[in-house]
């Protein structure tokens, strides 16, 4: 089947998108991605040392021929300084493609959507591919959209915290609302069930970090959410039976067997 997730009219086979951070080494690290069955990978711009090459970095050990590589502002917590952290990346790494995070809060690591709509109209402007991290709001997913991002990114739960989707009343009706551009659900995704539950809800992709790279055995995590993330989409397309109060017979009490 031909079910491949479509973003700025790139195709990508796998719908499950990955981060790079937190993993023990660079090689369990190429384990888990290879494991995942992904096609994109996240990479914190702040955290990686672009000006010097000759230095060990995440990006020697992803191949940029089998992985589309997204850049990040991770840790920008103002407009600007996220606008100066995509600017840089597209310059070293030639990609007009951002993931696009600004953050209001330092402990609980919620975004700042007005700091966000501002950063994503700039970006727009000048060439890039935005896609923005905000709160699971639908006022603010609508003017994302209208800024020109190519998707968009509600969290389920906080960065990192593994808590899966605590908010399935407003990712549905984001699904419901938000049809012009992919709806991708970020952080919060801590174990298979979590990312099936996502993409049963008819969400276009799932992007994770913590809930693979923080597992007892990431490689054996990436996986298991492989295998959800696909679970979850075939049973979104194939369409689950209506939710009943009472018992029905799975076979019928009345007719020839032949």
């Amino acid at each position: 089947m031909n079910d491949s997730l479509i973003i700025a009219g790139r195709e990508f086979r796998s719908r499950l998108i990955l981060g790079s951070g937190k993993y023990a080494s660079f090689e369990l690290m190429v384990k888990a991605l290879e494991a995942s069955g992904t096609d994109m990978v996240t990479v914190a711009v702040r955290r990686v040392n672009l000006t010097d090459r000759a230095k060990e970095s995440f990006l020697d050990h992803i191949d940029s021929k089998k992985y589309h590589i997204l850049p990040n502002t991770a840790g920008c917590y103002s407009a600007d300084e996220a606008i100066r952290t995509a600017m840089l990346a597209r310059e070293v790494l030639d990609n007009n493609w951002i993931k696009l995070e600004v953050i209001g809060d330092e402990r609980t690591l919620f975004p700042d959507n007005q700091g966000l709509l501002e950063a994503t109209r700039e970006l727009v402007r000048e060439g890039f591919v935005v896609l923005p991290y905000f709160n699971d709001d639908l006022i603010v997913a609508r003017r994302l959209i209208e800024a020109g991002a190519a998707a968009v990114m509600p969290l389920a739960a906080p960065i990192g915290s593994g808590l899966g989707i605590q908010n399935l009343t407003n990712l549905r009706i984001l699904r419901e609302q938000i049809h012009e551009v992919p709806l991708i659900v970020d952080a919060g995704v801590g174990t298979a069930s979590d990312a099936a539950l996502a993409m049963e809800l008819g969400v276009d992709g799932v992007l994770m970090n913590t809930g693979i790279a923080g597992a007892n055995d990431p490689v054996a995590m990436a996986e298991a959410m492989n295998l959800g993330v696909r679970a979850g989409r075939l049973a979104h397309l194939a369409g689950r039976i209506p939710r009943k109060l009472y018992a029905s017979a799975s076979s019928p009490v009345t007719g020839s067997i032949e």
